[in-house]
């Protein structure tokens, strides 16, 4: 584990992202029927290499481009993360069905996620 997996972009305005991305290269951008307000990017086919990631409204320490990287355990990597001199922005949350998802700041500042595959999520 290890290795990034997903993007998001906090931006402004979603809709407008979600219309140039869509037109400039050709992105599949859908609203996701979910608890929060996201919008779900496919960058192509699932057979070629690449990520897909999904786009946000911008919130104070959510803004620009956030890398998410796969782990094995949330609870553990934010353990590690805090050891290594990280600082947690955003604890442990479920996204129903997808995983946990927590979001950090490493010794740079720079924002990242990190996600835990569970379909049983809640």
């Amino acid at each position: 584990m290890g290795r990034i997996v997903h993007f998001e972009n906090a931006i402004d305005d979603p809709e407008n992202a979600a219309e140039f991305y869509s037109a400039a290269f050709g992105w599949t951008i859908q609203k996701w029927d979910g608890p929060i307000e996201y919008w779900t990017v496919s960058t192509g086919a699932q057979e070629t290499p690449g990520i897909d990631g999904g786009f946000f409204r911008a919130q104070d320490e959510y803004q620009g481009t956030i890398n998410t990287i796969e782990v094995d355990s949330v609870d553990e990597s934010l353990e590690k993360i805090i050891q290594a001199g990280g600082t947690v922005v955003r604890g442990k949350n479920a996204v129903p069905g997808i995983g946990y998802q927590a979001y950090c700041k490493d010794t740079s500042g720079v924002l990242f996620g990190i996600h835990e595959t569970n379909p049983e999520a809640k």
